[in-house]
């Protein structure tokens, strides 16, 4: 979006989200996979000489669908440019997908790509390996996380990777965009060297100027787990770059020929390694690495310390929270109440941290009752303050890790 403002189109965005930042361009906000019929999107598209789709999820989860995301959404969209007369549709595809769909995936990409070769208009189709540059999210992000861990991991059964460089792919949308561009054409969007995923992970730790971490193969149950893990996590609203889906294309690997795609385009895909070194990493760049794996632990942490204190407080800590409130004064029926409201209010908010999308109101809410916790220990049993076992004392680090999850909550 920015490239063609800058280069004087008038663009026009769709997202699920709209955010304020980016109010100086005129948006939309519309889910695609809510967008199958053609009814919807025939006035959106008033006005407008050319369409960029680059709508793409990894896997189903809660409220995503792979198939409406990639096939029925831009199947009614392209009809729907067929029918208003814009001509001009440039579609974000992957690498390799015409040749083997090892995954939902791969095989909604693939029915995708046939929609709209099947329609009259001057359609383009590029097909992009793994996308890296400034900007990281799902593959891009996981190397760097990689890197910054004591380790490398070898991952099972990896294929090769051609990773293009995100300038590289708006360069050539920018290109394509024109209205005498050619058309009705499918590119491979491929860096010039394959590389295994471990040896992509080593160049971005050398790139951050840490020493060669020591490699370590992982068992195939442990990478299994991994990945289930993930498909739990999606379910759940989450985005991890590890789920089934990942791993099925990871062995499938994402390799092709850039030659088509330079000759026609004049554009030379960067290396990697010369990608890297023209933008020296900077310390945001070792935070986010850092954070990102620790991301995940510490909403895990956060999830199993207030279910796990609820389980608690209804089972084996039960006479110790009526104890507790007996010393501070409260009789029955107040007592029990009490506690069993504490517990309620703790299993929620562990509930609504481990779903996407209640989890930053949870986290602030993990905020509000740890200082409703501390401020009535200090008023009913003071002496908890003493404590050598510190229990009001651990109320602190508990509203920080909550504060931490909130500054780190957001994926893009």
């Amino acid at each position: 979006m920015a490239r063609l403002a800058g280069e004087g189109h008038t663009v026009i965005g769709l997202a699920r989200r709209v955010r304020t930042a980016w109010s100086e361009n005129r948006w939309i906000c519309l889910d695609i996979q809510d967008a199958v019929h053609v009814d919807r999107w025939l006035p959106l598209l008033e006005g407008v000489d050319a369409v960029v789709n680059c709508a793409g999820i990894l896997q189903d989860g809660h409220r995503q669908s792979v198939r409406a995301v990639h096939e029925a959404g831009p199947a009614a969209l392209f009809a729907a440019c067929e029918r208003i007369g814009v001509r001009r549709v440039i579609h974000l595809s992957a690498m390799g997908v015409e040749r083997e769909q090892p995954s939902a995936f791969s095989r909604s990409k693939a029915r995708g790509d046939a929609a709209l070769m099947a329609r009259d208009l001057d359609w383009v189709i590029l097909r992009p390996s793994v996308i890296v540059g400034r900007a990281a999210y799902g593959g891009s992000a996981l190397f760097r996380a990689l890197a910054a861990l004591p380790a490398l991991p070898v991952v099972p059964d990896a294929g090769k990777l051609q990773v293009v460089q995100l300038d590289d792919v708006v360069r050539t949308i920018a290109y394509l965009i024109q209205p005498e561009a050619p058309s009705r054409i499918q590119l491979e969007l491929a860096g010039p060297e394959r590389f295994s995923f471990e040896e992509i992970v080593a160049i971005y730790r050398h790139w951050f100027g840490w020493k060669p971490a020591r490699m370590v193969r992982l068992p195939r149950w442990m990478m299994t787990l991994a990945y289930g893990t993930g498909d739990v996590a999606g379910l759940l609203g989450w985005r991890p770059p590890v789920r089934t889906n990942a791993k099925l294309e990871m062995v499938r690997g994402a390799t092709g020929d850039p030659a088509e795609w330079s000759k026609l385009t004049g554009i030379a895909p960067q290396p990697l390694q010369a990608a890297l070194r023209a933008e020296p990493p900077s310390v945001q760049e070792r935070w986010f690495a850092g954070l990102y794996l620790l991301k995940a632990l510490i909403l895990t942490v956060l999830v199993m310390f207030w279910i796990g204190t609820a389980i608690m407080a209804l089972g084996p800590g039960w006479p110790i929270g009526l104890s507790l409130m007996y010393e501070g004064g409260v009789g029955e029926p107040a007592a029990s109440l009490v506690v069993i409201a504490g517990a309620l209010a703790d299993l929620a908010i562990g509930v609504g941290i481990a779903v996407r999308r209640t989890s930053r109101y949870a986290l602030y809410a993990g905020i509000g009752i740890s200082l409703i916790y501390a401020i009535m220990g200090s008023l009913l049993v003071p002496r908890l303050w003493i404590d050598p076992l510190g229990p009001m004392l651990k109320i602190w680090p508990i509203i920080v890790l909550n504060l931490v999850a909130l500054a780190i909550l957001e994926d893009r």
